[in-house]
């Protein structure tokens, strides 16, 4: 058996953890650089907010209702995200994290009679220690461990945020009520595509033919699919990624940027942001990729982005030290950037990693001493301990006038000693 714990309108969830006054109160969570909602309460649900939908157009309800809103604060979600994966490991050997709000649990060891009562404590344990609520699905198999998963959030009330899908009956019953659309797996196109041939519920799906997945679902990827809805475990679960294969920052700007110098503080911060993750797993990079993001010019499309402009460069060897990773970054901004335009938003990659501590010289490249590894430790030390970027390279500016609108964060109450919260 598996299960999947899904912490209730996560973001929301942690901005409430620090305000009790908005128990029960609608409150909704922006996206980057305040654009689109991301997150709703299931208050601000009932009273008509859209998911994803532009901030600017829910303005009006927000404001009639006088609904909560909230900038996203990533360093709080991370870091109550991680109190809820480390609780969850106190509570199963196997947990894979699927999503900084989800992960799957192992149920495999506990009895069919003692599923319900295991799922209560996994939601009990996490909400006491960590004060997230969340809601716990159980079944025979990923995909319909999240199908169960939906029915327990769809009624909480009745569900107590626990469904349990163990007996045939139950399982079947589940995939009547359930539309194609909400299958975990199928997209919306995909929705589309199978309600115009006649199947609508995740019933009807499972009882197509596995020729018939094959040749009309993308192969071994829907018959596996369909296996997981009838039942039979074809999606193991996942060792944790503890070494990415590539590391990536990107950020919306807060507002359109027309000049050249200031894109290019913004790639080296993003740069600064790529090359402190990529020592953190003990990679180099061989390979460093910037692109940028023009601003539509159509006003009736403003909200939309434009083309994307990218470009890369392959390094003579692999590096993890921050100034010798702006430099190319930065020389891979002049090529991309375009005098009369305006951008929106920018991002760096750092691919082709290798183990910082088996480098493959370069015949033709100049050996660099120590790859300034010691200097780079001391500057994660003190950045890490002393946070805001005490020590920053020049490059990525001091006034930073294209970071992203935030202008409804809170505090970070949890990672920040000057904004703890005061308790009187």
């Amino acid at each position: 058996m598996k299960a999947i714990v899904d912490c209730n309108s996560f973001y929301c969830s942690c901005e409430r953890l620090f305000r009790p006054d908005l128990r029960n109160k609608p409150v909704v969570v922006l996206s980057n650089n305040d654009g689109c909602i991301v997150s709703r309460s299931d208050e601000a649900k009932q009273l008509g907010v859209q998911m994803a939908g532009p901030y600017f157009l829910a303005r009006p309800i927000i404001q009639q209702h006088n609904i909560a809103v909230f900038s996203s604060n990533y360093n709080l979600y991370g870091d109550l995200s991680w109190r809820v994966m480390e609780t969850l490991r106190t509570l199963s050997p196997t947990v894979e994290v699927y999503s900084v709000d989800e992960a799957f649990l192992d149920f495999s060891h506990i009895p069919e009679n003692e599923l319900e009562e295991a799922a209560l404590r996994v939601r009990e344990r996490v909400e006491q220690w960590t004060g997230i609520s969340v809601s716990v699905g159980v079944a025979p198999t990923k995909t319909l461990a999240k199908l169960a998963n939906y029915h327990a959030k769809k009624n909480k009330a009745l569900s107590n945020c626990i469904k349990v899908l163990a007996k045939d009956r139950h399982i079947a019953e589940a995939l009547q009520a359930t539309r194609v659309s909400n299958v975990w797996g199928v997209g919306r196109a995909f929705a589309n595509k199978l309600i115009n041939q006649g199947i609508t519920s995740a019933w009807e799906l499972s009882n197509m033919p596995e020729e018939w997945a094959h040749r009309h679902m993308g192969g071994v990827t829907g018959v596996r699919l369909l296996r997981e809805l009838k039942g039979s475990p074809s999606i193991d679960l996942d060792d944790p990624l503890t070494t990415k294969k590539m590391i990536a920052t990107t950020r919306m700007f807060g507002e359109p940027v027309g000049d050249i110098a200031s894109i290019r503080e913004a790639v080296a911060t993003y740069t600064t942001r790529a090359a402190e993750k990529l020592r953190r797993q003990h990679s180099a990079a061989g390979i460093v990729s910037v692109f940028i993001v023009s601003k539509e010019q159509d006003h009736l499309t403003d909200f939309h982005h434009g083309p994307t402009h990218s470009t890369h460069i392959t390094l003579p060897v692999p590096i993890s030290v921050t100034q010798e990773l702006i430099k190319p970054a930065v020389a891979l901004v002049d090529r991309l950037f375009k005098n009369g335009k305006e951008y929106k938003k920018a991002g760096v990659m750092l691919s082709g990693l290798v183990p910082d501590q088996s480098i493959q010289g370069n015949l033709f490249a100049a050996p660099e001493k120590k790859n300034h590894r010691e200097l780079m430790d001391i500057v994660d030390n003190v950045n890490f301990s002393m946070r805001n970027d005490m020590l920053k390279f020049a490059a990525v500016g001091t006034t930073r006038n294209w970071k992203m609108r935030q202008e409804l964060h809170s505090a970070r109450f949890t990672t920040r000693w000057d904004e703890l919260i005061e308790v009187s």
